[in-house]
């Protein structure tokens, strides 16, 4: 007896500005306590949506309820213009990849097959003949192609990283989910890492990354999401929502918004007396 996998539908191209996903009235607990309330967001094709807020504020959650990972007390989020939760898992991966906080493998796989698991959603259907080349690109775009032989635990945390994004990559959805990408990353790889997020926005995808640097997500970002105590406190371009004001009182530390002198991105230090 023969058995055949089960046809999958892969997503078509959105056009920019085509919303790809939204929160609705979103509201997610963790045990008996409120992490989000009221969330309502939308996510675009073409665009790079950062989310920022002080530790706490609900990040994480958010963007773990955007991929359907974490199930929603009320509200809804939608997912390429369907209820996430009806997706089924196979055509899910194939609209939406994730980067979590931590690229945790204790399995010596070498970094090239790691990066080979973000093209399992392809299996079976006619693009999986692009794995070889999809994989070689996602290697050398994050430069990881230099260690592609090596086990991944013996990377360090900022290889690792890399390597993680690379799998996201390979994945090739057109809804990139990414959490803390630049937080092991040196000066340099940082750098990297938005400016692929912002090539593949420019491609066409839908990209939304958890940032900690506000000076990053204002050089990078189109839009940003001010998060705090579980709410938006304030959504839309940085050069409009960053305001000493407001995050001053968002992240309980006085600060100044500054225009880089070069490009007028707004810069935002901490207020110092020296």
């Amino acid at each position: 007896m023969r058995f055949r996998l089960k046809a999958v539908e892969a997503p078509e191209p959105y056009r920019p500005g085509t919303t790809v996903a939204e929160a609705r009235a979103l509201h997610v607990h963790r045990g008996p306590r409120a992490v989000l309330t009221g969330i309502d967001l939308t996510v675009r094709a073409g665009e790079v949506l950062a989310l920022v807020g002080p530790n706490g504020a609900g990040k994480s959650t958010l963007l773990a309820a955007l991929a359907a990972d974490l199930a929603p007390a009320r509200g809804e989020v939608r997912i390429c213009g369907r209820a996430a939760r009806t997706w089924p898992p196979a055509e899910l991966a194939l609209r939406r990849a994730v980067l979590p906080q931590s690229a945790g493998l204790t399995f010596p796989f070498p970094v090239e097959e790691v990066v080979r698991m973000g093209r399992a959603p392809w299996a079976g259907t006619p693009r999986e003949d692009e794995d070889d080349a999809v994989v070689a690109r996602a290697l050398a775009a994050t430069e990881t192609t230099g260690f592609a032989a090596r086990p991944f635990p013996a990377l360090s945390g900022g290889e690792r990283a890399r390597v993680a994004l690379a799998r996201v990559l390979a994945q090739q959805t057109p809804l990139l989910l990414l959490d803390e990408p630049t937080a092991a990353l040196d000066l340099r790889h940082q750098e990297l890492v938005l400016r692929l997020c912002q090539e593949r926005a420019a491609a066409g995808d839908a990209v939304v990354i958890v940032l900690h640097d506000l000076g990053l997500a204002a050089a990078y970002a189109d839009h940003v999401a001010v998060l705090h105590d579980g709410r938006v406190a304030a959504h839309g371009p940085p050069a409009d929502v960053f305001e000493a004001a407001l995050l001053s009182r968002v992240y309980r530390q006085p600060v100044e918004v500054l225009p880089h002198p070069r490009t007028g991105a707004p810069l935002v230090l901490p207020e110092r007396t020296a």
